[in-house]
């Protein structure tokens, strides 16, 4: 069971430090692009120190698409919740739909 779960805690853990690393840096415009692209790539570090096991173990158990298709549904979720607490952000009808396409769209990707 261990080989199922882990990768999925693994990857949501990754994913909250790229999301940072990615956007965090969108709150500080007045710094230096330098400094925020330094910052960026120390924060990624320890996502891949999550995101490379998670991906190894998670291997064991599910197929690359799989793993790819929770990676970018696990994204979407901490995405939402990282604009809209962290950014401030609106998210809107439409973004939902956008969003439940693809999770339409990994459903798909689960069926054997």
């Amino acid at each position: 069971m261990t080989n199922y779960i882990l990768p999925i805690v693994l990857l949501l853990g990754s994913n909250v430090f790229m999301t940072f690393a990615w956007y965090g840096h969108l709150k500080f415009t007045d710094r230096p692009l330098w400094i925020v692209i330094f910052a960026s790539w120390g924060i990624a570090l320890f996502e891949y120190c999550l995101q490379v096991p998670g991906n190894r173990i998670g291997y064991r158990v599910y197929s690359p698409a799989q793993l790819k298709t929770m990676q970018e549904i696990i994204t979407l979720v901490v995405f939402v919740a990282f604009s809209t607490t962290y950014l401030g952000a609106t998210i809107k009808w439409n973004h939902m739909v956008g969003f439940a396409l693809i999770v339409a769209a990994a459903f798909f990707i689960f069926l054997d």
